[in-house]
């Protein structure tokens, strides 16, 4: 045990079980994943032409990991899943850094690495290591400055805290230009180091010193970003600002976002115990009176979510096993049981009552931070705690305008399993159940099956498109999800027709109508070089019928019947 730990064994453990789970789902498309698209893209222009050029799509700076993805195509030529493969590689050192991280803040080595394998096996995680959007970067950034920071908690000189200090400056500066908000790295959670080293002079000055550099740094960045051609500006405040849809996406992250941490968040079930029965059969009550409106087919199914979900938040990990919004007409098939979806939210729901029983009922006192050197609850929640509410405030402009997505509380999943553990650690009992291990179990199951699915349907979605060029048809003609339709969009002209874009000034112009009758489709004004005749659908009936192509299967794990897109016509028939 002793080389294991000298070795980080565990730590190589947790990277390597990221790595051979993603190979088993055989995570390859040709075309663009939900956001990743246009970035991927970006990543084959630079490294063709040496320079970064903008498409017009989302707001990440993506510096960073456009370099890196360079370095891939460079190295393997360019496809899509090369791109992709620059992001599992982070993913693994992501896994590394986390389990290291959980033990620096006072975890056991067994507890810290059930709970980065409860982290990184979940699905969320596993579908967004091999996509190429922002999330994965951004929270590494956040990982190697809270790693920083512990280091300088845990220094024992003062050159050694200054060093790591600078580090966590450095480092999150630096991998902080993928995705901006991962600067609140710099801009709190070092500030709130300083702030519990204050007593040490030298190290107060010369930390400041750094903060300071890293704030102009980002300062000069956001300038820069502001300034080039075909770049999205990202606003603090969002109009408008509804508070009924922030609300409902609050409710709805309540339950979703436990159930992604669910086996940490199950060792809590037994402290239903110290409830009273009357308190217990109350709250039976209303489970299943909120489980029959879920499931009972009225007008009121639909507004009660069931994890795994499949509204906006809860899109990567829902009961479709595929992306939420392919934009494809028809409806794909459902791959989690209502049943099965219904039996995950009561345990949701029991565990998380059962966490709440626990933190305001339990008579046992916190444990004592064991040595001299451990990091205490005091500082634990100074480093943490003015990160933790700044994130969620940066959120909640974009919550009441647009709608959460649940890869943003990546972030927020990480402060909640770092205080998960330590407390079930500290008062509960001092190492966590086996029932975690099977739950881990569990859920990686779920994730290596969704990401599969999600890229089989991908794959056929470009055969369905490779078809029809086959006999003629441009791409141009084709509505094959907004994913699609922005590629060929960018390939065509060099952006995408969004009304965001300032520089250059009056870019936007609005799309030609289609012509009369044609089946409508969302976000074709962002492509306005798309003129669908045809489009892809789940429904071969939709629109206007079925067209002469043949559909297309995909391969939906654990089913033995295939799921299948089919071709069908946009415009309607010409009249004799």
């Amino acid at each position: 045990m002793q080389l294991a730990r000298g070795l980080r064994f565990p730590a190589i453990f947790c990277a390597l079980a990221v790595f051979l789970c993603e190979l088993i789902s055989r995570p390859y498309a040709n075309m663009g994943i939900a956001d990743d698209g246009p970035d991927i893209i970006m990543a084959h222009t630079l490294a063709t032409v040496g320079h970064i050029v903008y498409t017009g799509w989302a707001a990440p700076m993506l510096i960073c990991q456009l370099y890196l993805a360079a370095a891939f195509v460079k190295l393997f030529g360019f496809s899509f899943t090369a791109v992709r493969f620059s992001t599992l590689l982070v993913a693994m050192l992501l896994a590394f850094m986390l389990q290291r991280t959980l033990v620096l803040a006072g975890i056991t080595e067994r507890n810290a690495t059930i709970g980065t394998l409860a982290f990184v096996l979940s699905p969320l995680y596993l579908m967004l290591s091999v996509t190429y959007m922002t999330d994965i970067f951004g929270l590494f950034a956040i990982v190697v400055c809270l790693y920083g920071c512990l280091r300088a908690l845990h220094a024992s000189t003062p050159r050694g805290a200054i060093l790591w200090i600078c580090f966590a400056v450095i480092t999150n500066a630096f991998f902080g230009t993928s995705r901006q908000i991962s600067w609140l790295g710099i801009l709190v959670m070092v500030p709130s180091t300083l702030w519990l080293l204050r007593a040490r002079r030298n190290i107060l000055i010369a930390g400041t010193a750094a903060v300071l550099t890293g704030a102009l740094f980002v300062f000069a960045c956001l300038q820069w970003l502001a300034r080039q051609p075909y770049t999205v500006p990202e606003h603090l405040l969002i109009r408008p600002f509804s508070v009924a849809l922030l609300s409902a996406q609050s409710i709805d992250a309540v339950l979703d976002l436990p159930f992604l941490l669910l086996p940490l968040v199950v060792v809590f079930l037994p402290e239903l115990r110290k409830i009273r029965p009357f308190f217990l059969a109350v709250f039976s009550t209303v489970l299943f009176g909120y489980l029959f409106l879920a499931l009972y087919p009225s007008h009121l199914r639909g507004s009660f979510i069931l994890v795994p979900g499949a509204g906006m938040v809860g899109e990567w990990v829902n009961s479709l096993a595929t992306f939420d919004f392919p934009m494809l007409h028809g409806s794909p098939p459902i791959w989690v049981p209502p049943l099965v979806q219904a039996f995950f939210t009561a345990l949701t729901m029991a565990s998380v009552l059962g966490l709440i029983v626990s933190v305001f009922r339990s008579r046992r006192p916190l444990l004592p931070a064991s040595g001299s050197s451990a990091i205490s609850w005091l500082q634990l929640g100074t480093l943490l705690g003015p990160f933790f509410v700044a994130y969620v405030l940066l959120l909640i402009p974009r919550g009441a305008a647009i709608g959460l997505h649940d890869r943003y509380f990546l972030a927020l999943l990480l402060v909640a399993l770092i205080f998960l553990i330590r407390y079930f650690q500290d008062r509960v009992y001092a190492q966590l159940p086996l029932i975690s291990v099977l739950l881990i179990g569990v859920m990686t199951i779920y994730g290596v099956t969704a990401t599969h699915d999600m890229f089989s349907f991908y794959r056929a979605r470009v055969a369905l498109a490779d078809e029809l060029r086959a006999n003629g048809v441009p791409p141009t003609s084709v509505d094959n999800g907004w994913e699609y339709n922005f590629n060929v969009q960018i390939l065509g002209s060099g952006h995408i027709n969004n009304p965001a874009i300032i520089v250059p000034a009056h870019l936007y112009a609005p799309r030609a109508p289609l012509g009369p009758g044609s089946c409508s489709s969302d976000n074709l004004d962002y492509t306005p070089l798309v003129r669908p005749i045809y489009g892809v659908s789940f429904n071969p009936n939709a629109c206007y019928g079925p067209a002469p192509f043949a559909p297309v299967h995909y391969s939906r794990w654990p089913y033995r019947t295939p799921g299948t897109l089919y071709v069908v016509h946009y415009l309607p028939p010409a009249t004799p």
